[in-house]
């Protein structure tokens, strides 16, 4: 077995250096955006070196400006104080939840503190499982910061940039994509580089107590991805419900009942829905793709420490799923210089093609990053454990299993965009149903999301297959950081969707030209698009990462074989397929419940204020804000328990075969719901915007604003939001959490789990 090229010191230099220059780039992103001025510039206010501003929009440079700072400071409010709201009641969850992994893990042998024979090899000696305890419990709380942190600096890059892309908007649709681009990828860099730099140190600081005993080591390492997981299922929901509550509240008062614009200032739940778009499409997302980037990371160590490399102590090839992280920051910063400073956007047209340009760049640049880590950092033959058997596995083996997983999210990004896309048959489809009310547009809708699922799940399936047969469950964790190897590109072009679809509120609040708005809409239709390639993304990799997690889970809770016809198996997996139409049940309650208290209020508000129609007067914007608030933090927390509850209860009272059931039954059954959930939602919101835009003749055969057509398409896409914005993304997360959920305490079920069928 030859050894690989890159030595243990060179993989402890480069992993580090190369988070610190992800993090060194979204700060020179940061300040890039920050050049952009919210206040006027005293030096210019008699003579403007550039005429940014057209006298058609009513208004002083200055006035304008003023306007736009203000809007983004009640919409900065707004986001930062259902933060700090929900993250009080997150802290608690995390505290309680921290002292249960303690208590649990601690009690699998007694809190003793004697070494234990090493599973592996039972002729070595390794630490106790208390230290597991401890450990698991340190990682819990650390996934969990740099999870909450993550979501949080997006939200405040989101909400700092919104206004300044509005302002870019004045002197073109080329200067305005830019800041939006550039504010992304603050936050797609940030999130990997911080998710990458905070496990690494994590993996050092934890070696200096274990030593040698890699196995313990790796298995307290899981703490990180449930930590991460548990917070990106309140981020998704909470903030999922409150955009939603907000978006449905703004759209049936304010488009189908009083037929004023979209985003127009009259509306009262206008700055709600504009902080909606950065606590659920920015934070919640950010939340959760570092938690499938944690758990695919943890489930690949898991399995490697109980392989050649960590029998072997082999430090570099043991990092191969961090390096392959690294790597991928260097190639999302090349790839985000194509659409800031290589390329210039001079028209509408050219900006999905600029994003779609993204995920093709970053694709083929990182085939190639994959190659050189996989020749430098792997011995060239290894075996791997595969359900108690090491087999023996070539590093080009492992270099086409990630290849299969980055291919593969490729190939569901373009069906995504496809289905969801306003360009293309489907979602034209669905427009044209319009004609004959909402009823004819929902039927289509729902019809479109179905078949949206079946090559994702071809592609799934595919890339599963190859990846075990060369690799067992390495390689399909392998397969799943493929996918989110170029998560900061990824992040960068979900994130430019809210941040775009903000500053087309702020133009129309602002009261500036139609030909700004028109600029500003087509940054936000191009965004829509590619905010469902981003959810496509987060769902296949979360399919591949909770089959690792689970095989590490089987792994782990020494289960032999998982057999789907004994009856243990059997009703866990009835029950599992069952989980996510509960969750989603739960979640389109919500926001239905929320939304029904917004629309009331924007009603009253409507009835009740003299000269708000008139434009005379101003709604009482913080009222639908608190609404809103409110309303998400009481309904996250049943959704939440239910993910959070399930693998206990049901490990401890029926065993880890039925657990096995469970998790098996979840990850089939939800992966379908979220594929098609999402994609329906982001059809019918692009049918609704493909009737206003009106490019084509067919198009404008169905309009104009106000049109019975436009009034379906807008019932349609109030019917789409909470299935795309709430309950789709949030399932992939619930798949995720319970498989890493019960990994992190397969030993205790093991040891004590099954109560039921001991008693009986």
């Amino acid at each position: 077995m030859a050894r690989q090229i890159l030595s243990e010191m060179g993989t402890e230099i480069m992993i580090p250096v190369c988070a610190v220059i992800g993090i060194a780039f979204s700060l020179l992103q940061w300040i890039l955006v920050s050049f952009v001025k919210l206040s006027p510039d005293k030096s210019s206010k008699g003579s403007s070196k550039e005429p940014l501003i057209e006298e058609e929009e009513g208004g002083t440079d200055h006035s304008v400006i003023m306007k736009c700072a203000d809007i983004q400071n009640a919409i900065s409010q707004g986001a930062t104080s259902f933060l700090y709201t929900e993250y009080q009641y997150v802290g608690v969850f995390m505290v309680a939840f921290a002292i249960l992994i303690f208590l649990f893990l601690g009690s699998v042998e007694g809190f003793s503190t004697k070494s234990q024979p090493c599973s592996y090899d039972t002729s070595r000696m390794c630490k106790p499982a208390l230290a597991t305890a401890v450990f698991s419990t340190i990682s819990f709380l650390l996934g969990a910061v740099t999870s909450v942190v993550s979501g949080f600096l997006g939200m405040r890059i989101a909400t700092y940039a919104n206004a300044r892309t509005t302002l870019e908007a004045r002197k073109g649709v080329g200067k305005a994509f830019v800041v939006a681009f550039r504010s992304g990828a603050v936050m797609g860099f940030l999130l990997a580089a911080n998710g990458l730099l905070v496990l690494y140190a994590a993996i050092n600081l934890f070696k200096v107590y274990y030593g040698d005993d890699w196995q313990g080591l790796f298995e307290s390492i899981t703490g990180y991805g449930l930590g991460g997981s548990s917070m990106a299922l309140f981020g998704r929901v909470g903030g999922g419900i409150y955009t939603k509550a907000a978006d449905v509240g703004a759209d049936l008062v304010g488009k189908v009942e009083r037929n004023i614009p979209e985003d127009d200032p009259r509306n009262p739940a206008v700055i709600a829905d504009n902080v909606g778009d950065n606590v659920g499409d920015i934070a919640g997302m950010g939340s959760d793709l570092f938690g499938s980037y944690a758990e695919s990371s943890c489930a690949a160590l898991v399995v490697a420490s109980i392989s050649s490399f960590g029998m072997s102590h082999d430090f570099t090839a043991m990092c191969y799923p961090l390096l392959i992280s690294s790597m991928g920051i260097l190639v999302c910063l090349i790839t985000t210089l194509f659409a800031t400073d290589f390329f210039e956007i001079r028209n509408v047209k050219e900006i999905e093609p600029a994003l779609k340009n993204q995920l093709i760049i970053s694709t083929v640049l990182m085939t190639f990053g994959i190659a050189i880590i996989s020749w430098i950092a792997l011995p060239t033959t290894f075996t791997i454990f595969s359900f108690g058997q090491q087999k023996e596995v070539q590093n080009w083996q492992l270099f086409l299993c990630v290849c299969v997983g980055l291919l593969a999210g490729l190939l569901i990004g373009f069906v995504t965009e496809y289905y969801t896309s306003n360009a293309y048959i489907p979602v034209q489809d669905v427009a044209d149903a319009c004609r004959t009310g909402a009823a004819t547009n929902v039927i289509f809708g729902l019809a479109l999301g179905y078949k949206s699922a079946i090559v994702p799940i071809f592609a799934i399936a595919f890339s599963i297959f190859v990846s075990f047969n060369f690799a067992a469950m390495y390689g399909i964790a392998v397969a799943a950081l493929g996918m989110l190897s170029t998560i900061a590109t990824g992040l960068a072009i979900d994130a430019y969707g809210p941040i775009s679809d903000n500053a087309g509120g702020i133009a129309e609040m602002a009261g500036m030209s139609h030909r700004i708005r028109e600029r500003t809409d087509a940054l936000d239709a191009a965004g829509n698009t590619t905010a469902a390639i981003g959810k496509g993304f987060a769902i296949g990799s979360a399919a591949l990462v909770s089959l690792a997690l689970f095989g590490a889970f089987v792994s782990r809770a020494e289960i032999e074989v998982v057999d789907v016809l004994t009856p243990k198996v059997f009703i866990g997996l009835l029950v599992g397929a069952m989980l996510p139409y509960w969750f989603s049940a739960m979640t389109m309650k919500s926001v239905g419940s929320a939304a029904l208290k917004m629309v009331e209020e924007v009603r009253r508000q409507f009835n009740t204020i003299p000269g708000l129609m008139e434009g005379t007067t101003k709604p009482d914007y913080a009222n639908c804000v608190k609404i809103s608030t409110d309303a998400s933090i009481k309904e996250m927390i049943p959704p939440g328990a239910l993910v959070m509850l399930t693998p206990l209860i049901v490990g401890i009272f029926f065993g880890v075969e039925t657990l096995s059931g469970v998790l098996a039954g979840a990850l089939v059954s939800g992966v379908q719901i979220a594929i098609s959930a999402s994609n329906t939602g982001g059809a019918w919101d692009n049918a609704k915007k493909y009737i206003e835009a009106g490019v084509s003749e067919h198009a404008r055969s169905l309009g104009p604003k106000g049109s019975d057509a436009h009034k379906a398409a807008v019932i349609g896409d109030t019917v789409g939001d909470p299935l795309k914005d709430t309950s789709g993304p949030s399932l992939n997360i619930l798949i995720k959490l319970m498989a890493v959920e019960s990994l992190v305490f397969a030993p205790f079920f093991a040891r004590h789990g099954g109560l039921l069928f001991k008693i009986f």
